[in-house]
């Protein structure tokens, strides 16, 4: 598997040089994966990988402090979004990549987001999987809560999970750091439903679609309407049987991949 290193990082503050691994298959346009807050392993991008590499040169980076790349102690910062919207625009700086589509998931979804929003340009479009819109997520927060303090709690096959992707030593640090920072993003908010967006999330104008599980606990209820409020323009489908991460899921995956073929045969 190929690695680059970056200079430094803002989602690995004070770390010089910071190394990034990714994953690389098929040809074509370039299509990058954004995985969620616990990596690349829990929920793999392995059936899209084979359904689009025949038309795409597929790229999915572990971020600074997961997987294999540069491990980040102590608290994940709670602007963590935008810093790794940073450090993805120097991973594709650094592989000389002009325009890509991209697809996030979960936080990789916020982070495709602010990619969008911030360098329009290098997006070709977005595919943007179990969004997250509001700072503060009450029905989360005892999940984020309990595994803060308690990522050993998790299910047997996740735990191991984890380990795979990021070590015996380092992969209770994984949902501990993302869960905490959701509780301090909360805490943060000023009012109920205040965004991650900073009210400007309707000033993006990449061709985007929201792709979303009908099932998924972690939408508050009307997330997904201020999301269709503020951009209008935006297509919005929701996956019948998806919960958190339809594009892996055995109920969700078919219905997932061809609501994003169809949207990437028209929008590239």
């Amino acid at each position: 598997m190929p690695f680059l290193e970056l200079p430094d990082s803002p989602h690995a503050p004070g770390i010089r040089p910071v190394k990034i691994h990714y994953r690389e298959f098929g040809q074509g346009r370039p299509l990058v994966f954004l995985h969620g807050g616990w990596g690349y392993t829990v929920y793999p991008f392995d059936r899209q990988i084979e359904a689009f590499k025949s038309q795409f040169r597929i790229l999915i980076p572990d971020r600074s402090g997961y997987g294999r790349s540069t491990p980040v102690p102590g608290e994940m910062q709670a602007d963590f979004h935008q810093r790794a919207a940073e450090e993805t625009m120097a991973l594709l700086d650094a592989l000389a990549i002009e325009r890509a589509v991209i697809w996030g998931h979960s936080d990789g979804a916020v982070i495709g987001a602010m990619l969008g929003m911030r360098s329009a340009g290098r997006c070709e479009s977005l595919i943007l999987e179990a969004f997250h819109f509001f700072r503060n997520k009450p029905n989360s927060r005892g999940f984020f809560e309990r595994f803060t303090a308690h990522p050993e709690d998790l299910g047997e096959e996740t735990r191991e999970l984890l380990r795979q992707d990021h070590g015996d030593d380092h992969w209770q640090n994984v949902p501990r750091r993302n869960c905490g920072a959701w509780l301090r993003i909360a805490d943060m908010a000023g009012r109920p439903d205040e965004d991650l967006y900073d009210g400007r999330l309707g000033e993006l104008r990449v061709p985007t679609l929201f792709l979303h599980g009908r099932l998924d606990p972690r939408t508050e209820p009307g997330e997904m309407e201020r999301v269709r409020d503020e951009l209008l323009q935006a297509e919005m489908r929701f996956v019948t049987n998806g919960k958190h991460s339809p594009h892996s899921e055995e109920a969700a995956y078919r219905e997932c991949d061809a609501i994003a073929r169809e949207f990437l045969r028209r929008r590239c």
